[in-house]
């Protein structure tokens, strides 16, 4: 006869004396109703478990009977052992949260039974992200998901996937799924409105699956003409298309194909009731989310746009022309954005270029509203602008400085956000060409810097040396006619004067210095470097350049530990203008590296060409002036020497007031910067 099934309360009680350890021991009425409902056979063989588990760890034996009941239904009773198994095996080998893990994964589990090694989501995440980044131009976030799908700004895909028996395979189709969402964002599916097409049928699920079928067709053909790689790695995972959909793949992969024409075999086929396929490997849609995000996304970018235009006509309309008189122009030319006021070219920040990138990807043009002017000029994107959490703007930024604030008369506290990189490589023939062209003029600049280092200091009574030291051999001689033991010491050796100097060279890579004054700045550090090697001082080179508060680069070209080598010499070649000219924060980042040098003395050479600017009014003006001024009084404090080198003819005007009366130079004549700078040089640390 068999054995009555055990009540609740019976389980409750047996449970509560094997899992008296467990920290969710009060938990076991709820397990206790649940398990009620299983046969006595599956009951005694979950008490069993839960009872060999608990001896190992309460917590790992409480898992298995609250998951028994699903675990139960989904492996049957011949496979629920070898689960409870696996997870005390993983317990013993990795801990409590792996085991509680693997007892959740029944999916994995079951994979596994089969022969499937499953690919997980958290395995592919940082590959993929950065692949994905690639193609989509724009930021496009993976995150993991019950199923795949896409908002247009975020790729959801599931935490993992175990279709094929070899995990590299499943890997792979990650990439299938994100490179067909990525799609829908890249070629129009969401240009249209969806949601109000899929109104017209009352089987919207249905009228659902027939759209990301239809629209799958199209999107591969899209991908393959354009990317034909990433086509042929479609095709080899999809396979051929369903019976059902022969009629229209004609039709949607005809070059000219757009949602609309999806959009008419919807209703072709939907007029027909027919059942939509199940081809394998698509990615779900979701119109309504999609849609909203889309929408608030094309506002934000057009605002950005709209904003940037309209500081950038206040600059340029101020110094080129009247008001009226200004006109605005775009292209989109490889990528690169371009606006024209008053004819002359004025490249688009970066924000602002991706913005109008993004909207040229989403709308296909830039819409009209877009192009009109907003504002007088005073906006500073940020995170928040660029509907990012301003945690994650902040985040980011390798540093973050005060800024000086001469309306305030105090500090703005963690104000601006420092961004530090190397100057990519260039071919070094740069470097080649200027040490042919001044080849002479390098010479002289080195016989000027080895009368810098003057004479090398003799240490006499030395164990070895290259010359005898006279004074120590007389006394020698002495020694041994008394009968002392002579010194060994008799020799002196040469020893080169310690100067305990340390320089930094901080070049100004604003957008005003492209041609002739970049080519002057790249010439005299090519110069000033091969000068520098023969006098043994500790020197960096460091470039600054920035767009507002929130986008303050600094561009390592040779920090104080790098050799003057072949890299140090490509990057100086590859130095190129950038975009606005925010001092202070750049020599109080600098001062940060040259305060930390053990040098005895410290000296700051700032090359620009005119004075401290940024995007928008309010560091243009006395207000940049001020904080520059209150940077390099900061230097000075910690014991640092600084001086300024323009080709600004107007720095008279405000470098006596920013930098002090003794410490800059005004240049008429670029070609003057090379030896200009070496007699500076001289001069400061002779």
């Amino acid at each position: 006869m068999t054995e009555r099934r055990l009540f609740e309360h019976e389980i409750e009680a047996r449970l509560d004396t094997l899992l008296f350890a467990s920290i969710s021991h009060r938990s076991t009425g709820r397990i206790a109703a649940a398990l009620e409902a299983l046969p006595r056979s599956q009951q005694d063989v979950v008490l069993h478990w839960v009872a060999v588990a608990a001896q190992t760890n309460a917590g790992v034996g409480h898992m298995i009977a609250l998951m028994a009941p699903e675990a139960l239904a989904r492996i049957g009773m011949p496979d629920f052992e070898a689960w409870a198994l696996a997870s005390l095996d993983t317990f013993d080998k990795e801990g409590m949260r792996p085991a509680v893990e693997r007892l959740r994964d029944i999916d994995g589990f079951v994979a596994l039974r089969e022969g499937r090694l499953f690919a997980r989501f958290s395995e592919v995440e940082q590959r993929l992200s950065r692949f994905v980044q690639g193609l989509s131009e724009r930021p496009l976030a993976l995150k993991a998901g019950t199923y795949p799908w896409t908002d247009t700004e975020t790729i959801f895909l599931p935490e993992r996937i175990a279709h094929f028996a070899a995990v590299d395979d499943n890997r792979a189709l990650y990439r299938v799924l994100a490179v067909q969402l990525w799609a829908q964002t890249r070629y129009g599916t969401f240009t249209v409105d969806l949601e109000g097409a899929l109104t017209a049928w009352s089987d919207r699920d249905a009228a659902l699956h027939w759209l990301a079928a239809l629209e799958a067709v199209r999107l591969s053909a899209c991908i393959a003409r354009d990317l034909p790689g990433l086509g042929a790695m479609l095709t080899s995972f999809c396979g051929a298309w369903p019976a059902e959909l022969a009629a229209a793949l004609p039709a949607l992969q005809a070059p000219e194909a757009d949602i609309r024409v999806t959009l008419d075999w919807l209703v072709h086929y939907m007029a027909q009731g027919a059942v939509p396929p199940a081809p394998t490997f698509i990615g779900q849609l979701d119109p309504a989310v999609a849609g909203r995000v889309r929408a608030e996304r094309i506002t934000r970018e057009t605002e950005i746009l709209r904003k940037a235009l309209g500081a950038l006509k206040g600059v340029v309309g101020k110094k080129l022309a009247a008001p009226g008189a200004i006109t605005t122009e775009l292209k989109i030319d490889s990528g690169e954005m371009e606006i024209r006021l008053d004819g002359d070219v004025v490249t688009l920040p970066p924000d602002a270029r991706a913005a109008a990138q993004s909207l040229v990807q989403d709308l296909g043009e830039l819409p009209p509203e877009a192009l009109t002017a907003a504002g007088d000029g005073s906006w500073q994107p940020t995170g928040k602008d660029l509907g990012l959490p301003e945690a994650v703007s902040e985040r980011d930024a390798d540093f973050r400085y005060d800024e000086w604030d001469y309306h305030r008369n105090a500090y703005r506290r963690q104000w601006c956000h420092v961004y530090v990189s190397d100057v990519p490589a260039g071919d070094g023939q740069f470097v080649a060409d200027v040490k042919r062209r001044y080849a002479p003029l390098i010479q002289q600049l080195k016989r000027r810097f080895e009368a810098v280092r003057g004479e090398d200091r003799i240490l006499g009574r030395q164990p070895e040396g290259e010359e005898i030291d006279l004074d120590a051999l007389v006394e020698a001689v002495n020694d041994r006619k008394s009968g002392a033991e002579p010194s060994p010491r008799l020799f002196c050796r040469r020893m080169r004067n310690e100067r305990g100097l340390a320089a930094m060279f901080m070049v100004d890579m604003s957008g005003s210095t492209k041609g002739w004054i970049n080519d002057a700045e790249r010439e005299t550090l090519v110069m000033l470097c091969e000068a520098l090697e023969k006098l043994g001082d500790s020197y960096a080179i460091y470039g600054f350049s920035g767009w507002t508060r929130t986008r303050c680069d600094i561009y390592r070209i040779k920090s104080f530990a790098d050799r003057y080598d072949d890299a140090v010499r490509e990057r100086i070649g590859a130095i190129e203008a950038k975009d606005y000219t925010r001092m202070g924060v750049a020599i109080r980042h600098l001062t940060h590296l040259l305060a930390k040098q053990p040098a005895r003395h410290k000296l700051l050479v700032t090359l620009s060409d005119g004075r401290p600017d940024d995007f928008g009014d309010e560091y243009r003006g006395q207000y940049g002036i001020e904080d520059t001024r209150r940077a390099l009084q900061e230097a000075r404090e910690q014991g640092i020497k600084s001086y300024c080198i323009t080709i600004d003819r107007h720095g008279a005007d405000y470098l006596r007031h920013m930098v002090g009366p003794a410490s800059y130079t005004v240049l008429d004549d670029v070609k003057k910067l090379p030896l200009k700078v070496a007699d500076i040089y001289r001069r400061l640390t002779g």
